[in-house]
């Protein structure tokens, strides 16, 4: 799945949208997408100056799109402008190495359970074959007004 394809998925623009490219996707069991970390990415002007570090939230954040395109596809579904899909916990997180401008960002999700609406995810994001961050993610879809 190419960015054209995962722009039709997902609502995030610039400078929040955290996935590049789908590398492969499992329907309803996993998916790896990656996340190329370039200098010129906002947050690095103030995380941290003297040594630019990608914040962990957005390594979450990064997974939890990810697992919404596992999700989206599971479903069969394309969502509309009235469909937000919300983080609903995040258990386990942990963060193993830095990642730094230049780093590539591998983000593996796996479909855990999906019942009365919650989707139970687990997530790695890997920069080459080391873990930077692990997870489990419960997120929901809703219908807003």
């Amino acid at each position: 799945m190419d960015i054209h394809q995962i722009l039709k998925q997902l609502p995030h623009r610039y400078p929040i949208l955290l996935v590049d490219r789908v590398l492969e996707l499992d329907k309803g069991h996993r998916i790896r997408a990656l996340k190329n970390v370039s200098i010129n990415e906002p947050v690095f002007m103030g995380h941290f100056p003297h040594r630019p570090v990608f914040p962990g939230v957005l390594m979450l954040e990064a997974l939890a799109q990810t697992a919404a395109l596992l999700a989206f596809d599971t479903l069969g579904v394309t969502p509309d402008d009235k469909t937000v899909y919300y983080f609903a916990g995040i258990d386990g997180a942990r963060f193993k190495r830095p990642v730094e401008p230049g780093d590539q960002l591998v983000m593996e999700v796996t479909l855990q359970r999906m019942k009365a609406g919650i989707f139970k995810f687990g997530g790695t994001a890997r920069v080459g074959e080391e873990a930077a961050c692990e997870a489990e993610l419960m997120c929901t879809m809703r219908t807003i007004a």
